[in-house]
């Protein structure tokens, strides 16, 4: 009998693994004086080893579990911290471990990134994850709905570069209206890109045995089960539809976040157009693509009634003339622009913030009216919450769901390419496509992978 098969029988039979994926039982509070044991589920990868040894510095941690679908990438992460316990399917951790520990990091590919996290959330643990916050749209109402349910519980997504003193500052100056109305955003990233991330020629390959220390079946966790391939395990999967998010879903949190934080307004988006150079393939992502999000408004911050925002990938940067920019060369090829009635805010991902006006530049930081930025440790801060310390953090999930929903709608659009998608999330529905409505929107989960519903 496979062992994903077994586990579950198991579950059933004996360890009680489905109703402890559904555990009700609410976990004791972490005393402030105690220390926030953590489960990393995806210890190595492209950024849990970043993850876990971050979080583990902080000196209220112990990292009490370790979880991996690798054999060998669990032997690494435990050769760091020999008091975990180990194993590799994250139903296990629940079922056998759940009270040894009180959060979790979920560092795993984008298609188990709900089934884990809303898992977690059922079961009353604390959650730092990884972006995107999820990968199908339905996903998305899933995660509100758990949130609502579980409002205890401190959430982060994976967005590290929020934490610099310059894309907090744009935030406060969007926000102050010292720019005046907003007219427009725009925001591209330079990925895909030649990174080990990504599978940019498309190379399917031959089916083939998996590496002895992968155990593929939990690897595929919700998704249905296809033979393993080189060109989508360990780290290619990101340009593989049904387990990444390409380069605007993987990039997405990090230049669209600033443009939520200063207008709450833009709750959900009426409509995403995306215009793609090659044509849709069932298997990969396509690119270069440049994507329009637009957003009804009724608030005296915005110029108009509609809100657009402007998203490409491939370094697909926009006309400085158009707006309103002298000539030059953008600082940096991941970048988030505003334009306002009365300047334009230019913002690199890693926090360089300009501020233009009648064509002269000054810096961001130096704008006056903006508060003291204190150092912020991103991964601190989730633990800090956890342990009941408020202090600033960024992003929660509430945060990064607007993110991810304008970061999805973008890379799902690329299925309909150059057609306008008019989207209603009340409904899970385009209202102008059926064929999008059904085909873009959700998956069917493989049986003991879907994520459980979070009361």
């Amino acid at each position: 009998m496979k062992r994903r098969r077994f586990l579950w029988t198991m579950g059933a039979a004996g360890l009680g693994l489905s109703a402890a994926v559904r555990s009700q039982t609410r976990a004791p509070a972490v005393a402030a004086n105690s220390k926030l044991r953590v489960l990393v589920i995806g210890v190595v990868g492209t950024i849990g080893k970043i993850d876990r040894t971050q979080v583990s510095q902080h000196p209220a941690v112990e990292i009490a579990g370790l979880c991996d679908v690798d054999a060998n990438a669990l032997a690494e992460a435990a050769g760091d911290h020999p008091g975990a316990f180990t194993c590799r399917d994250y139903r296990e951790a629940f079922a056998r471990h759940g009270a040894a520990f009180d959060a979790v990091i979920v560092a795993t590919p984008d298609h188990s990134h709900a089934p884990i996290m809303l898992t977690a959330l059922a079961n009353h643990k604390h959650v730092y994850g990884q972006k995107p916050l999820v990968h199908q749209l339905e996903e998305l109402v899933m995660m509100e709905k758990a949130l609502a349910a579980r409002p205890q519980l401190v959430t982060q997504v994976g967005n590290q570069r929020m934490a610099s003193s310059g894309r907090r500052a744009a935030v406060e100056i969007l926000r102050s209206g010292a720019l005046g109305k907003a007219v427009e955003a725009h925001a591209w990233i330079n990925s895909p890109n030649e990174r080990e991330y990504f599978n940019l020629d498309r190379v399917i390959g031959e089916p083939l045995p998996p590496p002895p220390s992968l155990d593929w079946n939990l690897w595929l966790c919700a998704c249905d089960d296809t033979p393993y391939r080189s060109g989508i395990a360990p780290v290619v999967w990101r340009s593989w539809w049904n387990y990444g998010s390409n380069g605007l879903g993987d990039w997405g949190c990090h230049v669209l976040d600033v443009v939520f934080y200063a207008y709450d307004e833009l709750q959900s988006p009426i409509a995403v157009q995306t215009h793609c150079v090659q044509s849709p393939n069932p298997l990969f992502h396509s690119h270069p693509c440049h994507s329009t999000i637009t957003y009804a408004v009724a608030s005296g911050k915005f110029a108009r009634k509609q809100f657009a925002i402007y998203f490409s990938d491939s370094a697909q940067a926009p006309s400085r003339a158009a707006l309103g920019l002298p000539p030059g060369k953008y600082p940096d090829t991941n970048m988030t622009v505003v334009v306002c009635e009365g300047g334009v805010l230019c913002l690199t991902a890693d926090g360089r913030l300009e501020i233009w006006r009648d064509g002269k530049m000054t810096s961001g930081l130096k704008m006056p009216g903006l508060p003291e930025f204190p150092r912020l440790n991103h991964w601190h801060a989730w633990v800090d919450n956890c342990l009941g310390k408020k202090t600033e953090l960024r992003s929660p999930f509430k945060d990064a769901i607007r993110m991810t929903e304008a970061a999805q709608l973008a890379v799902k659009a690329t299925r309909f390419p150059h057609e306008e998608l008019r989207w209603n999330k009340a409904t899970l529905s385009f209202t102008n496509h059926e064929e999008a409505t059904r085909t873009i929107v959700r998956r069917t989960y493989r049986d003991g992978f879907a994520p459980p519903p979070v009361i």
